[in-house]
C-alpha cells in the first residue's frame, strides 16, 4: 500500500529535536525520515513550515515569513512544503511580507500554507490572515490549520478550537481547509466541522506522542481509542480524512500501526494515499506527473 504521509517537520526547533531523543526516539534528520518512508511504504511527505530564531523559542513571533523547512540545507525530495505564516509580522511588515509569502507558493514544492492557531494569538478568521487566503485562492493551495492542544505552554487554545474553522470555512467555500489533529480534545467539534463544511478535511497527525511501548499501553485502552472512533463514526467522512504521523513526534510504523487501528480497513486506501492527492494538488503532479 503506498501511503503519503501528510504532516510531517523537519525544522530547527528545540522541542522537536528533544522530543526525538526523548521520547519517539527516531532519528530527527532527513536521512531518517527517508529511511523510515522507505521501509513502511510512504512515497511522500508533506512537511510543515514552522522556525524559531532562538533555541526554545517556538512559537515564535519573530520567526521570518515564510516559514519554511529549515533543519537540511535543501528540501528533501521526498517532502512537499506548506509554508508557514506568522501573523505578526504581517500586522507590521506590509506588502514586503505577502511578497516573500506569495514567491514560495509559487515553487512547485509549496503544496500548502500552514496556519498555527492557538500558537499565534490570532482567531484564523481574523482579517489578518484575508490576503492569504487570496493567496490560497490564487495559486489554488489548501490551507492547512493547527487545531485541539498546542504543543508548547505558550498557545492559547481558545484560539486552536476546531469550531473557528467552521466560519472560516463558509466565508471561503472556494478554498479547502485542514484540521490538524482532529481538533483533539475536541474531537466531535471537529467532526461536526468536517461532516457539515464540504472543504473542510481533517488529519489524524499528532494524537499520541512517543515510541512502541507507549503507543501499545494506548492503543489497548478501549476508552482511548474509542475517542477517535466515535468522531470518525460521527463525521462518516473517510474521504476526507489524510493520514499523518506529526514525525519527528512517533516512529512512522507505529503511527500506521495506530491508526491502521482507527479506521476500517476497507476505507484504508482513501485514508492514507487518495484524499490527500484531492488536498493537496501539487502532490497528485509530484507522484501522477
Amino acid at each position: 500500500m503506498n501511503i503519503i504521509d501528510a504532516h510531517v517537520h523537519l525544522s530547527r526547533i528545540a522541542s522537536f529535536q528533544q522530543t526525538a531523543d526523548e521520547l519517539s526516539l527516531v532519528d530527527y534528520t532527513a536521512d531518517g525520515l527517508s529511511k523510515e518512508f522507505a521501509a513502511n511504504g510512504v512515497v511522500l511527505g508533506i512537511g510543515m513550515g514552522v522556525n524559531e530564531t532562538a533555541e526554545g523559542g517556538f512559537p515564535d513571533r519573530h520567526a521570518a515569513n515564510p516559514m519554511t523547512l529549515n533543519l537540511e540545507d535543501k528540501l528533501p525530495n521526498f517532502l512537499l512544503e506548506c509554508t508557514g505564516i506568522n501573523p505578526y509580522l504581517l500586522e507590521s511588515g506590509g506588502q514586503a511580507e505577502l511578497d516573500r509569502i506569495e514567491k514560495r507558493l509559487s515553487l512547485d514544492s509549496t503544496a500548502g500554507i500552514k496556519l498555527y492557531a492557538g500558537y499565534y494569538h490570532f482567531y484564523v478568521y481574523d482579517k489578518i490572515y484575508g490576503p492569504i487566503y487570496e493567496l490560497a485562492k490564487q495559486y489554488n493551495l489548501p490551507v492547512v490549520i493547527h487545531t485541539g492542544d498546542t504543543y508548547s505552554k505558550d498557545g492559547l487554545i481558545k484560539y486552536s478550537h476546531p469550531l473557528t474553522v467552521d466560519e472560516l470555512a463558509v466565508s471561503h467555500r472556494d478554498i479547502n481547509f485542514v484540521l490538524c489533529h482532529l481538533g483533539d480534545p475536541w474531537v466531535m467539534d471537529a467532526a461536526e466541522v468536517v461532516r457539515k463544511n464540504p472543504n473542510v478535511y481533517a488529519d489524524l497527525s499528532g494524537l499520541q506522542v512517543g515510541d512502541g511501548p507507549f503507543f501499545q499501553r494506548f492503543v489497548t485502552e478501549p476508552l482511548f481509542m474509542d475517542h477517535f472512533r466515535r468522531a470518525l463514526i460521527y463525521a462518516d467522512h473517510y474521504d476526507k480524512i489524510l493520514f499523518g504521523t506529526d514525525w519527528p513526534l512517533a516512529p512512522v510504523e507505529i503511527y500506521i500501526r495506530f491508526v491502521e487501528a482507527l479506521v476500517p480497513e476497507s476505507f484504508y486506501s482513501s485514508v492514507f494515499y487518495e484524499n490527500a492527492l484531492n488536498v493537496f494538488p501539487k502532490a497528485r503532479k509530484r507522484l501522477e506527473g
